[in-house]
Formats: structure tokens, sequence, C-alpha cells
């Protein structure tokens, strides 16, 4: 099962308001493993950044001027996403934005359906409780330690990670998305060192082997006889 992980950098909250996507990020996804393929790009949104967007993720207009525009990425995306389900925190956000841009350079937009909601699977498995992405690291024990700040690709690597455990925990990754089985070559296997024992010897003593003779006696055609 493939699925993409999804995260978005903006230069604001709403697209029809002219605010633009300014980097995409997906991990890839198989059994719900990291197979290490990405997809990862900034885009120059054709318009200035506003201080307050330059603040949460740092991608000033200097950075973004020699970046593709979203027509220049819109088929490699498209083509690594597939027809993969997204997982996505807080989906509605960054469905808007990618079905926005999508729509201006050419390509049929994606049902909201398509997108798994990390954001409103964490509110329903922790009612009442804080579900933003750092709040479920801390959570699930996710070492968020180089998030300074907000970034597509160190977001959705942090999100495949709290993803797992929404699901139940790192259990499910049990079905390896590499390695010999994965490619027909059988499965693993795992090796296990312990010190070596001698083997013990249980000496029998003459009163039980007189014993046994007797009882030899009164079985009809023992087999311990049996030349």
């Amino acid at each position: 099962m493939r699925e993409i992980v999804l995260d978005t950098e903006t230069t604001g909250f709403k697209p029809e308001e002219g605010h633009r996507l300014v980097e995409i990020a997906c991990v890839e996804l198989v059994n719900h493993v990291s197979t290490g393929e990405r997809f990862h790009v900034y885009i120059n949104p054709e318009r200035d950044m506003p201080a307050e967007a330059f603040a949460v993720h740092g991608l000033g207009n200097e950075f973004l001027a020699d970046k593709p525009v979203f027509a220049d990425v819109a088929a490699s995306f498209v083509e690594f996403i597939g027809d993969a389900p997204l997982v996505i925190h807080n989906a509605a956000f960054d469905m808007a934005f990618l079905n926005w841009e999508l729509k201006i350079a050419g390509y049929p937009t994606m049902p909201k359906e398509r997108a798994i909601d990390t954001l409103a699977m964490a509110r329903k498995k922790f009612p009442g409780s804080p579900a933003t992405l750092d709040a479920l690291c801390k959570r699930f024990g996710v070492d968020n330690s180089n998030r300074t700040l907000h970034g597509g690709l160190i977001d959705a690597q942090l999100l495949a990670d709290v993803y797992l455990e929404l699901l139940g925990g790192r259990q499910a990754g049990l079905a390896l998305a590499s390695g010999p089985a994965a490619k027909g070559g059988g499965g693993s296997s795992v090796r296990i060192d312990r010190p070596f024992r001698e083997a013990r010897v249980f000496a029998v003593s003459e009163e039980e082997t007189a014993a046994h003779a007797d009882l030899l006696k009164k079985l009809k055609n023992p087999l311990w006889l049996a030349e």
C-alpha cells in the first residue's frame, strides 16, 4: 500500500486572497514504512513574502527569486504522487492551495476525500488535547529538536513518524518496505547469540537399572529387547 506524506509552506492562509505555495515536500510510504523516496521543491510565488509568513518558515524573497514557478514543477509533482492517498496534517489547508495551483497550471484538481487528515485523527484519538505537530511529536517521543522553523521536508518526515503512531504504533511497520523479503528473496533472519553450555549428563543408578529390567520382564515382547 503506497501513501504520500505531504506538507506545504505558503505566503499566507488563503489562496483566493492571492497567496501562493512556496514549498512542497512529499515522503513516500509503503505499508506505512518510509521507502526513502521523496519529492521536495521550493517555488517562486511570483509575489512578495509577507513578514508574518517569513517568521514562520524563513523563506524570503531573495531565496525564492531563482526557484521555479509551480507550472514548471507541476508535472513532476503529479507524477510522484500518482494516485496514492495523501497524508496531511490539517489537510483542508494544504489541499486548498494544491488544488488552486493545479487549476491555474491546467491540471485536474484532487477530491478532498483523497487526503488522510492526521489533525482529525489526533483530535478523535485524544479529544481535548493539543494536536499540533509539535504536541504530537512530544506525546509520541518523536525527536523534533531540528524543527526550529516550519519546513516542508522536515515536517513531512516528522509527520510520517507521527502518522505511524496514530495508527497504533511502530508494530505497524513489521511489513517491511525494503530488503530481501520485499524483493522476493525470502524472509529475513535474526541472529541471537547465547553463551555455549556443555551438555549435562544424568547417570542412571544401579537401582534404576534393576527396576527397569524388572519392568521389561512384565511386558510381552517389549521393543527395548528386540534385536
